[in-house]
């Protein structure tokens, strides 16, 4: 089995119900959640008149090569309405391979790490929950390195709303 570490994002519809259910699809499709980071509620990054995200991720386990990975995550995504019309647009759901084990892998297709996640906080923070300590493979620094070293963007803990409270008697 091999670990990874996976971004999940949502910024249209109800996000954490997008977050939550492709939890359940990834289960689904094989790859073990092993831990979880909260949810962060994020301001957008690349284009910013948009709605804010919700931001996650996971530690999961997996019997599937990086490729196979992503193909699975895409099909995720697909499934779950994402369309691909506006880069960096808005969606229901973003599904990003951020680390594979201690691979670099460069290929047109995937890119392992991330390549730009030492520049987003959206993704440091909640990394830094589960893995503060672990050395990104290709720069060498830590994910407390890392995060320590981004300034300027508004991450913050997501307070859920309560769901399905009905008025007392």
């Amino acid at each position: 089995m091999k670990q990874a570490f996976l971004s999940l994002g949502s910024n249209i519809g109800d996000r954490e119900a997008h977050l939550l259910q492709a939890l359940d699809r990834l289960e689904a499709a094989g790859i073990h959640i092993l831990r979880r980071s909260s949810i962060y509620e994020t301001e957008p990054q690349d284009l910013p008149h948009q709605p804010w995200f919700l931001n996650m991720v996971v530690e999961v386990e997996t019997e599937l090569f990086p490729r196979l990975l992503l193909a699975r995550t895409q099909a995720i995504e697909l499934g779950m309405g994402r369309r691909r019309e506006v880069a960096k647009g808005p969606r229901p759901i973003d599904i990003d391979i951020l680390l594979f084990g201690k691979f670099v892998i460069s290929t047109r297709e995937l890119e392992v790490p991330h390549p730009r996640m030492s520049e987003r906080r959206f993704v440091l923070e909640p990394l830094a929950e589960l893995a503060p300590d672990f050395l990104h493979p290709a720069n060498g620094k830590t994910v407390r390195e890392m995060l320590a070293g981004i300034y300027g963007q508004v991450v913050k803990p997501w307070q859920p709303r309560p769901r399905n409270l009905t008025a007392p008697p």
